[in-house]
């Protein structure tokens, strides 16, 4: 359990820059560079998420259950991840009108995917590591916003097609991930 909670601090605390120390982040910028940050950043994000990964696959062979979620709370999971996976490709496919709405489509995205794993699992390595992520994506999309009440806003025109894309890939995604990937990487199929 201890890699699993290493991994969490270091992930989600280089992660959580934005939201405890903004002007922290901006200086260390503006004094070594874009580049040098995106590189930092990027390698305690690796390390973090291996950490994590090992961390949750070692607390799985010794679960400790806090829990048994009803049957009926799969289907719940399901229908949040689905929205998980909308909103995570809302991220990236410009012009679509979720993005603009929403703002930050990525975050609420981690948001649904975290509730859809704690309402669908029970054990104290869940519990840590989609609770931490929770938490996490609260407080980001709470700091994010007032960011944004603080910025200009920027003019965005939307597009019908962008936004129907958005839907077919997030909707494919999810299809292909629940049915095909979810039971070879992470051990469980959610539908069988």
């Amino acid at each position: 359990m201890s890699i699993l909670l290493l991994g969490l601090i270091v992930f989600l605390g280089v992660h959580s820059v934005r939201i405890v120390a903004e002007d922290w982040r901006t200086r260390t910028i503006a004094s070594r560079g874009v580049g040098a940050w995106k590189g930092m950043y990027s390698a305690l994000s690796v390390v973090g998420l291996g950490l994590v990964v090992w961390g949750y696959g070692l607390a799985r062979q010794e679960p400790v259950i806090l829990w048994s979620p009803p049957m009926g709370m799969r289907h719940a999971a399901s229908l949040l991840t689905l929205v998980a996976f909308v909103l995570l490709t809302a991220a990236y496919v410009p012009r679509n009108a979720l993005r603009l709405r929403l703002r930050h489509p990525m975050v609420l995205g981690v948001k649904a995917w975290a509730l859809a794993h704690l309402l669908s699992n029970g054990s104290l390595a869940d519990l840590l590591l989609f609770g931490s992520f929770l938490v996490w994506a609260v407080l980001s999309f709470r700091a994010a916003r007032q960011r944004d009440r603080q910025a200009s806003p920027a003019v965005v025109s939307t597009s019908a097609l962008a936004t129907g894309l958005t839907l077919v890939v997030g909707i494919g995604a999810w299809v292909v991930f629940a049915l095909w990937l979810h039971g070879p990487l992470m051990g469980v199929r959610p539908f069988g």
